[in-house]
């Protein structure tokens, strides 16, 4: 009903109107979109209400199926779908910038001419298919909207985000924020996870109406493939479907929260089928403890659904799911291991340098389940977008024979592997899963005569710098030791890990993430000198001290150009300042001069200090040079910058096995070969804070410290826009006259692990007004970037702690 001011000012209800009109918006990809929201025109139309169909589509596609003078075709393009340079290619970085031209640039002015327009018809109801800005015309024009579809332009175009770069992000963010405009979403089947939309009804599938019998499509189907390959369409189609609660696949770098545009989620089949207890005992755990973890719980009741699935019916379930439901022998004993993510608190890109390293393991984990059967076959089946199969363009399921990894009796070298993964970019994931196997085969000499299935669910987020590759790798190889019966300490699994990510995959990491996520420990600091990987000690949070991880919505990569670049200009400094004291050697203490007590000449040797020298000419690891040593003697003479061609030509090599020195590039060398030096003093301060007593002092010192870090990495080359804004942002909190009074909650933030975005770690005060100001920040960068950071909070056990399950189904 429409309410109206009466002539007195008092509002009067009138009758519901017998006539509506409604203003229907067609998206300007392909013909489909017009043919289906044909059908629901038409019924409109001939229900007596007038219809205004906005589109790019041509005329004719609604005026032979509609000839009434209540369809009227207003022809407008407002936005642009996909460039595609054939119907299977589609030019995912052209598409960006066309909508961006199409949608973005003359946004102001489209919203101006939208809402004059829909004032003009007097519209009573907008209706997209699936036109974002629509949705945001409506609402300014104080109309309500709708949406009839079964995906959405931010689904679509995040996975462009994903392949071409960062590149119109902001996108993304502008087509949910006008869809979650929407009074309501009319989902269509075989739809795509939409987290955008307040409220989602389900409804039965709209196409264009029939213009031949049954009988006859019937026919002409069978004659065409035969029934076989109708049916099995059919089963597919089924397959595909996705239920209530399970989309999965959402990029979780654009996966909205209720706290963002009201999406109220759909309870999961987690929430709805009784408590885990109830549910995980469909297994017998024959080895290992729950500890309590109730994502663990959670995991063995989704188990549970998938032993009793039968992808041949008619439940709609995921391609993952549907895979996995067939993948294991239900009734074998089953291995089941559990690795975390970390949250790099200090240390940072400087453990290839030998750094001392303080890490905690996150609540976010990985796991991998593995039953012993007669192929390998690797299911790709991950709650969060880190893996997502369909998001991401990669293929849900991986399967090989072992003897691919054979050469005669020996296992291929380490090189091949690398290429073998990298054939097919949509596999190359199984990298992370199938490589923990080639290395445990190349290092330990294992051959596997029993192969296997695996299934890996993981809810660390990818490209945050929270080891989301790290937490697949430990969880992979801890599971399959389990299996087979290999005794692997924590320490050695996780260096045979990081053999993983710097030969198989690629990526020339440090070994800090592997080793956090195997050894860490809950509420607790691991404490790491990275020589290669020594635990010092697990340090206990001190309970009037919170940490936070703050996600800044940027993609992070150890694979990425600008993180390979430092590494490879520390290994340059280290090899400067080796020549450099090999030099001081020769000068201060000849050959023809013998080493005697009482030799005149032995204050001249003093001078450098010989056995320094000796050490640091050896030296394998930069932290082992201390801050003054570096400034004193070093510092003078490292370049900022030096070209490749340079350095290979006056030192050789710069003798980093995981990385190579390209001679027509240049390479900043001074600030990170002064990064780690520093960085590893401030490790140890920071380390020895943690202990002393509890003062204002000693958290903004830890909080300097943190600071220091952050722009350390900055002067490397590895900061980022976003992560800079986050770091600030801490700062102006903590440095407003409100947090003078009682002393300031957050006192310190870094940007961590490989840097050049990702997260940030946050330090303060362990109380409400801390959580509250980490929300404020989540909330004010929300409003300056489009973007809601996601907050990590909490820690859990590291692999060696949990170890591992060993379970079975119960028999009926």
């Amino acid at each position: 009903m429409r309410v109206r001011d009466g002539d007195d000012g008092v509002g009067e209800v009138t009758a519901p109107p017998q006539h509506l009109v409604f203003a229907y918006y067609i998206t300007g990809h392909g013909f489909g979109h017009a043919t289906r929201s044909l059908e629901v025109v038409r019924h409109l139309v001939a229900a007596g209400h007038d219809v205004h169909v906005v589109t790019a589509a041509p005329e004719f596609v609604f005026t032979t199926e509609i000839s009434s003078p209540c369809l009227h075709i207003r022809k407008v393009l407002l936005d642009c779908g996909a460039v595609q340079a054939d119907a299977l290619t589609v030019d995912r970085l052209a598409s960006l910038e066309k909508y961006h031209q199409t949608a973005v640039v003359p946004r102001e002015s489209i919203l101006r001419t939208e809402v004059e327009w829909l004032n003009s018809i007097k519209a009573d109801l907008v209706v997209s298919d699936v036109v974002p800005v629509a949705c945001r015309a409506a609402a300014d024009a104080g109309i309500r909207s709708v949406c009839v579809t079964n995906f959405s332009w931010d689904f679509i175009y995040a996975e462009y985000v994903v392949a071409a770069g960062h590149h119109h992000r902001s996108i993304v963010w502008q087509i949910a924020e006008d869809y979650s405009h929407c009074e309501f979403l009319l989902r269509l089947p075989g739809y795509c996870p939409m987290p955008a939309f307040r409220d989602v009804i389900d409804v039965p599938l709209v196409v264009r109406r029939l213009h031949k019998s049954r009988s006859e499509v019937c026919t002409s189907c069978l004659r065409l493939s035969g029934a076989r390959r109708l049916r099995d369409a059919i089963v597919l189609g089924y397959q595909l479907q996705r239920a209530p609660g399970r989309d999965v696949g959402i990029p979780d770098w654009y996966s909205l929260s209720e706290k963002e545009t009201g999406v109220r989620p759909t309870p999961s089949s987690h929430d709805m089928n009784g408590s885990a207890e109830s549910s995980f005992e469909d297994f017998e755990i024959l080895h290992g403890d729950m500890q309590g973890l109730t994502d663990t719980m959670s995991f063995l009741k989704s188990l549970s659904g998938l032993a009793g699935n039968d992808p041949r019916g008619s439940e709609k379930q995921t391609r993952e799911r549907a895979a996995a439901s067939v993948l294991f022998d239900w009734e074998e004993e089953i291995y089941v291991a559990r690795a975390p993510g970390r949250l790099d608190v200090m240390g940072g890109i400087a453990d290839y340098s030998g750094s001392l390293v303080l890490q905690v393991s996150l609540t976010a984990k990985a796991k991998c389940l593995i039953c012993l059967c007669n192929w390998v076959f690797f299911i790709n089946m991950f709650a969060q977008v880190s893996f997502g199969s369909e998001l991401s363009n990669r293929a849900p399921t991986f399967d090989m024979d072992l003897s691919d990894f054979m050469d005669g009796d020996k296992p291929i070298s380490y090189d091949k592997a690398k290429e073998y993964f990298s054939l097919d970019p949509s596999q190359k994931w199984a990298a992370y899963v199938a490589g923990t196997i080639f290395v445990l085969m190349t290092e330990l000499g294992v051959r596997f005569t029993d192969s296997m299935s695996i299934l890996v669910s993981s809810s660390v987020p990818e490209g945050k710098g929270v080891s989301s590759s790290a937490s697949v790798e430990v969880a992979s190889m801890s599971a399959i030791a389990a299996a087979y019966g290999l005794s692997i300490a924590p320490r050695d699994l996780a260096l045979l890990c990081q053999k993983v990510e710097n030969r198989v995959v690629g990526a020339p990491c440090g070994v800090m993430d592997q080793m956090a996520s195997a050894c860490g420990e809950a509420n607790k600091l691991l404490a790491m000198v990275c020589q290669p990987a020594e635990v010092k000690e697990l340090v206990n949070i001190p309970t009037h001290i919170r940490f936070w991880g703050l996600d800044s919505g940027i993609r992070h990569s150890v694979g990425g150009t600008d993180y390979g670049s430092v590494r490879v200009g520390t290994y340059m400094g280290r090899k400067m300042i080796k020549c450099a004291a090999s030099d001081l050697l020769s000068e201060s203490l000849p050959s023809c001069v013998p080493m005697q007590s009482g030799d005149t000449n032995l204050e001249e040797y003093e001078e450098h200090g010989v056995d320094l020298l000796k050490s640091e000419a050896s030296m394998e690891y930069l932290c082992n040079l201390p801050p003054h040593r570096y400034e004193a003697v070093y510092a003078k003479d490292i370049p900022e910058v030096i070209t490749g061609d340079d350095f290979l030509e006056k030192y050789g090599d710069h003798n980093d096995s995981v990385t190579a020195v390209d001679p027509k590039r240049s390479y900043c060398v001074k600030a990170p070969t002064r990064h780690p030096i520093y960085e590893n003093f401030r490790v140890e301060a920071f380390k020895s804070l943690l202990t002393a007593a509890k003062t204002d002092g000693q958290l903004s010192a830890l909080g300097e410290l943190m600071y220091q870090c952050h722009y350390s990495y900055n002067a490397c080359g590895l900061g980022s826009d976003g992560t800079d804004r986050l770091v600030n942002l801490v700062q102006e909190i903590q440095h407003r006259k409100t947090s003078r009074a009682g002393g300031p909650s957050l006192v310190g933030a870094k940007i961590t692990g490989g840097g050049s975005g990702g997260s940030v770690c946050v330090i303060g005060k362990n109380c409400l007004k801390s959580s509250e100001e980490i929300f404020e920040i989540q909330r004010r960068y929300k409003a300056a970037t489009g973007y809601l950071p996601i907050i990590f909070e909490g820690s859990s056990p590291g692999a060696g702690k949990f170890g591992y399950l060993k379970i079975r189904r119960r028999s009926a």
